[in-house]
C-alpha cells in the first residue's frame, strides 16, 4: 500500500506498484485497473491516478486507448547499434521467427537522388522492391531497398532467401560495414496500411548504407520501423 507519510509523491509509489504488477504477472495488451478502481484500491485522487499514468506511458510501460482505458505495451525488441547486424539475424537470436514477404518488386531507372545516395550515375538500372518485416509473423516493419542491377538474381531468390546470404552465396560479396540515420516519424496512410497500425502511429525511418569490401554501396534501404516494437542503444565511450 501507499504510505502517505513518506517523502516520495504519492504518484510515483503508485508508478512502483503497477510497474511491479506489468512485469511481475501481467500480459501484453492487457487491459490495466480503470482510474476509478484504482482510486478506490489505494484510496488516492483522480489526479494521482492520472499523473501515474501519465508517467507509465512517456515510459513506456502502457499505451491508452481514449475511451477504453489503458493497457500494457507490447514488448519491444532491443536493439544494439554497436556492432552490424540484420533483422533475419537478431529475430532468430531473440527465438523469434523472421519471414519476409516481397510487396512490390521492379526494375527502374534511378533518378538523380537515388544515384546520388547509390554512388552510381543517373539512369543507371536498380532493383528497387519493398518488403514487410516480420516475427512470429506479427508485422514490424517495413522495407524499400534498392539494389545495384548488376548484383541482384532476382525475386524469386529474394522469396526464399535473405538478401545479405543472397550477396555472399551468389556473388561472393559480403556487407563490410554499414551507415544508418535515424529519423523519428509518424506513419503515413499507406505505412500504417501495410503494418496494421494506426495512420500517426510513432515509427522510426532508418536509411541504411550497406558497403561492400570495394566501398560500393550495395544496399539502400529505408526502413519503416513500428515505434511499439522496437527500441535501439548504443554504448558511447569517452575518448
Amino acid at each position: 500500500m501507499l504510505d502517505k507519510e513518506s517523502k516520495i509523491p504519492l504518484y510515483s509509489q503508485l508508478m512502483d506498484i503497477l510497474i511491479h504488477d506489468i512485469e511481475s504477472h501481467m500480459q501484453e495488451d492487457e487491459k490495466m485497473l480503470s482510474e476509478r478502481e484504482i482510486c478506490k484500491k489505494f484510496d488516492v485522487s483522480r489526479t494521482t491516478v492520472r499523473q501515474t499514468f501519465q508517467e507509465l506511458e512517456r515510459e513506456g510501460y502502457i499505451y491508452i486507448k481514449h475511451g477504453k482505458g489503458a493497457f500494457v505495451t507490447s514488448n519491444k525488441f532491443n536493439q544494439n547499434l554497436q556492432g552490424f547486424y540484420s533483422f533475419t539475424d537478431e529475430m532468430k537470436k531473440l527465438g523469434k521467427e523472421p519471414t519476409s514477404k516481397v510487396i512490390k518488386f521492379e526494375i527502374i531507372t534511378s533518378n538523380n537522388d537515388i544515384a546520388k545516395k547509390m554512388k552510381i550515375e543517373s539512369e543507371d538500372l536498380v532493383y528497387k522492391f519493398t518488403r514487410l518485416r516480420l516475427a512470429n509473423k506479427e508485422k514490424m516493419m517495413v522495407e524499400t531497398t534498392y539494389v545495384p542491377y548488376n548484383m541482384f538474381p532476382g525475386k524469386d531468390d529474394l522469396n526464399r532467401n535473405p538478401l545479405y546470404d543472397i550477396f555472399r552465396d551468389r556473388f561472393n560479396t559480403v556487407v563490410e560495414y554499414a551507415e544508418e540515420v535515424f529519423i523519428p516519424v509518424l506513419t503515413n496512410e499507406d505505412e500504417a496500411e501495410k503494418l496494421n497500425i494506426g495512420v500517426g502511429s510513432p515509427s522510426l525511418k532508418i536509411s541504411r548504407y550497406a558497403y561492400n569490401s570495394n566501398d560500393k554501396v550495395i544496399e539502400y534501404t529505408i526502413s519503416i520501423a513500428r515505434g511499439d516494437k522496437f527500441k535501439y542503444n548504443i554504448k558511447l565511450l569517452k575518448k
